[in-house]
């Protein structure tokens, strides 16, 4: 049986949001939709897991654009808010969060509809290779720890 580092969640976001998209210069209808985020996180096989912690922050971040016209919304003024632009946006922000909380973003699958999702593959980016290093580096090192308490014996002398 083979002997799995890690241990990989996905957890689902929902947004409810509006947008409207410019073809050919014009402006089409504003138009709701209730996006799904799938996000794929990484833990050592040793690690507990506060999904709660997540979740709360992914929420919160989300929470701003929650029944808004995203068009009229910051970084989406200043760009078309395509399932495209959309998900690479969020995936960096959805990257930071779960890293500086202690997990390992590997991919996001957005969808706006039921029939059409867009994936970013964020452990083949470059930008966050070094992160990423990091990451496993530690994971390692907790299931290295976990296998040496394994097999060691306790090597403490009665008090």
């Amino acid at each position: 049986m083979a002997v799995n580092l890690y241990r990989e969640y996905r957890m689902k976001f929902y947004l409810n949001m509006r947008h409207y998209i410019i073809i050919n210069g014009t402006k089409g209808e504003v138009h709701p939709h209730t996006w799904e985020f799938a996000l794929d996180i990484r833990f050592g096989r040793s690690s507990f897991v506060e999904f709660n912690t997540f979740e709360k922050g992914i929420s919160e971040f989300l929470e701003q654009y929650q029944n808004k016209v995203l068009n009229e919304e910051h970084p989406f003024d200043g760009m078309l808010p395509t399932i495209e632009n959309v998900t690479d946006y969020f995936s960096q922000k959805f990257y930071e969060i779960i890293y500086d909380i202690g997990g390992m973003l590997t991919s996001v699958e957005a969808s706006e509809t039921p029939t059409r999702s867009y994936i970013v593959n964020i452990s083949e980016q470059e930008e966050h290779e070094i992160m990423n290093r990091k990451a496993d580096k530690q994971i390692l090192s907790e299931v290295m720890d976990s296998v040496l308490d394994e097999i060691a014996p306790d090597n403490k002398q009665p008090e």
